[in-house]
């Protein structure tokens, strides 16, 4: 794993300082309301409340003006700080709700609309989705409890950002692992446990488990491989 320059971890501070003041900003102004014997603790709270979302809205101005795009990142890019940035917001801030399971499942569908994930109608993961700008499910998909959704490669020095693409009506079964990269069809079904390998193609249809991930069973109506 390479380390992040030194200026890539100033520019973030600078986006997490400009979040800090603003949530400063508006639970002082909060602070001022007669809110009763409990103003201090309802303060804090609204304080940490706004600091998620200021940082969300600060995260995605900035892939606003600097896109987080697919390919291999060279180092010492500009697209090297984009990655290395929005590593740092999930690292150090995101994270914590990603991965602590405090927040509702339907509530995390918004947490993850608001991060830039692309998720269908009535779509839900109880799982972590790691990547959100590039990752897109389609309508109708369950992911499982503690299922793991990412979209980046690291091996040695080397970082690679590939979305996942999820059809509609798909099963990601619990702790499942699904790489970067991996494209599954409509009405899939993916095992508890598996690990879907990087670049993986799943047809619509089919049933696919184990480690790696193969395919179990094929869709409906596909010719048999004798």
């Amino acid at each position: 794993m390479r380390a992040i320059p030194l200026h890539h971890i100033v520019v973030f501070l600078c986006l997490l300082c400009a979040s800090l003041a603003l949530a400063a900003a508006s639970a002082a102004g909060l602070a001022l309301l007669p809110l009763g014997d409990f103003r201090g603790v309802l303060v804090v709270l609204a304080g940490v409340l706004l600091l998620y979302l200021y940082a969300f809205v600060v995260y995605r101005l900035f892939l606003r003006l600097l896109p987080l795009r697919e390919g291999e990142v060279a180092p010492g890019s500009q697209h090297e700080l984009i990655a290395n940035v929005n590593m740092l917001f999930y690292l150090l801030l995101f994270n914590s709700l990603v991965r602590s399971h405090v927040v509702p499942v339907p509530l995390m569908r918004l947490v993850y609309l608001a991060l830039g994930a692309r998720l269908g109608t009535n779509t839900y993961s109880a799982g972590a989705l790691l990547d959100p700008p590039l990752t897109r499910i389609g309508s109708n998909t369950i992911i499982g409890h503690d299922a793991v959704i990412f979209a980046h490669v690291i091996e040695g020095e080397r970082l690679e950002l590939k979305a996942v693409v999820i059809g509609n009506t798909v099963t990601i079964g619990a702790t499942a692992v699904i790489m970067a990269g991996v494209h599954i069809g409509d009405h899939a079904i993916v095992s508890a446990g598996a690990v879907v390998t990087k670049d993986t193609r799943i047809g619509a249809g089919e049933v696919w488990g184990g480690i790696p991930a193969r395919r179990l069973r094929a869709a409906p109506g596909a010719p048999v491989e004798l």
